[in-house]
């Protein structure tokens, strides 16, 4: 499932830093601007200790997690959507990508030097914001000047919903509001997709502090917090530095004690990483067996029979029912053999709506 979060910032806020970290890929990193050029893209791997746990209860053969794609594009400037800079090369890279991942400098260090002199995580924000805007400003109103006069003339119904939805873009637009600020009737829902608008892609901003604010923030991250609030937007604080000390360290126990020694149960690239999963509205099911235990990502809300295409087209055009249980109830009764016995797996049809965790076999004629 070719599902992509692209990392975009202003030059030297820590992008490729972080994009190291999380795939191990050796984007160049270094102090000064576009020093990423082409989009470096990783595949990541989703951290999920569920499949720890069956890989101890059914000790297959092997074990295959689910991934997600990152993408680290070039940094921005002011009037990329004027084409300056590298402006066009990024505003296509990020409408190649489902969501963003926005990384903010919360940090002072004056061996770092930043694009516009000083550090302010809001006016970084804005500029990036503003470019995107115009860009999407831009082709709202390109696509305003095509359906205009038919939604006032003419009897199309979709015409008139298309306008009157870019009609509410261009004043948000205009008012220096993203797409994504725009309250959206269910019946415009498809329509706001297809415009493919940039400031409508979900987005998690990521606030990278010093070592010492990643448990309490600073008032950078606090201001970020504040101009976020209105934004359908989440907020992850991460040490992107730190990060890169952690990656260095191969032995799990020593990363592990490294974490205990800052106080964190967690890593923040796999707080990212799980962030930006949620961000595509992506969700895993597994299948477990003595062969293989796998992990299987699809989006939330699908059905069986499409969950089922993620593991071979012929499981969804052939497919017949689905055999279920519930995570939670496997640990507990500890096979598939023993939920069989006591009832708990579950025969499902075309209609059910694969949860979070599920454990399935699929049955397919094809």
């Amino acid at each position: 499932m070719a599902l992509k979060c692209g990392i975009v910032g202003l030059p030297n806020v820590g992008k490729s830093t972080l994009f190291n970290c999380l795939s191990n890929a050796k984007a160049q990193s270094a102090n000064f601007p576009f020093c990423t050029i082409e989009p470096n893209i990783g595949v990541i791997t989703v951290p999920d200790d569920r499949l720890i746990k069956l890989e101890e209860l059914v000790n297959p053969e092997r074990v295959m997690p689910t991934t997600v794609e990152i993408v680290d594009i070039a940094g921005l400037v002011r009037g990329a959507s004027k084409g300056e800079g590298l402006g066009n090369k990024f505003l296509g890279n990020i409408r190649e990508t489902d969501a963003i991942i926005h990384v903010l400098r919360c940090f002072e260090n004056e061996n770092i030097t930043h694009v516009d002199g000083s550090i302010d995580p809001i006016r970084d924000k804005e500029t990036i914001d503003i470019e995107l805007q115009l860009k999407d400003l831009e082709t709202v109103e390109s696509r305003i000047l095509r359906v205009e006069k038919q939604a006032r003339t003419g009897n199309d119904p979709e015409a008139k919903r298309l306008f009157a939805l870019l009609t509410k873009y261009k004043e948000a637009l205009l008012q220096g509001k993203s797409a994504r600020t725009v309250d959206l009737e269910d019946s415009e829902i498809e329509l706001a997709r297809g415009l493919q608008l940039l400031t409508n892609k979900p987005i998690l901003y990521v606030c990278n502090v010093d070592e010492a604010s990643i448990r309490e923030g600073n008032k950078f991250v606090a201001k970020v917090e504040e101009a976020v609030k209105d934004e359908n937007a989440q907020i992850l604080m991460i040490a992107a530095a730190t990060e890169a000390d952690i990656a260095e360290l191969e032995d799990f126990e020593e990363r592990q004690m490294f974490l205990d020694d800052l106080g964190l149960d967690e890593s923040g690239v796999s707080k990212l990483i799980k962030a930006a999963y949620r961000l595509l509205q992506l969700e895993t099911y597994f299948t477990a067996g003595v062969k293989e235990v796998r992990a299987w990502t699809f989006h939330k809300g699908w059905k069986a029979p499409q969950a089922a295409g993620v593991i071979h087209t012929d499981f969804e055009k052939g497919f017949i029912r689905a055999e279920v249980i519930k995570y939670n109830t496997f640990v507990e009764l500890g096979s598939e053999q023993a939920c069989k016995e006591a009832g708990k797996m579950s025969v499902e049809g075309k209609e059910y709506v694969v949860q979070d965790g599920d454990i399935m076999h699929f049955r397919f004629n094809v």
